[in-house]
């Protein structure tokens, strides 16, 4: 016994949290979404991965757009992203079937995206 050692009982590390949205590796935040899907009057249940799911539709969604508003306005050789350049990659791009009864605010009042 003289040569045995006493094992020194092993500490355990705290686990941090990890978040939904880095769960799914997503960049918008799955619980803002949980909770206002639940704040909706018309919602009564709701499943764990609808919110995950609903935040990588969003992010997909704001992606292409931001994405088609770029390469609009590279083609008019500007370096920002002006609202009239998501507004026309909207319009014109193959989101347009989405968005098409959708309006957008300008500064004539609220009129519809396509004319």
């Amino acid at each position: 016994m003289s040569g045995e050692r006493r094992r020194q009982p092993t500490r355990r590390r705290k686990k941090h949290a990890v978040s939904r949205s880095q769960r799914a590796e997503l960049q918008f935040p799955v619980s803002r979404v949980d909770r206002l899907l639940r704040e909706a009057p018309d919602v009564q249940r709701l499943s764990r991965d609808t919110s995950v799911f609903f935040t990588g539709v969003l992010e997909y969604l704001t992606a292409n757009i931001l994405e088609l508003a770029s390469k609009e306005a590279l083609n008019q050789h500007r370096v920002l992203i002006t609202p009239e350049h998501v507004e026309r990659a909207v319009d014109n791009g193959p989101l347009s079937s989405i968005f098409k009864d959708d309006t957008h605010p300008r500064g004539d009042g609220m009129t519809s995206a396509r004319k």
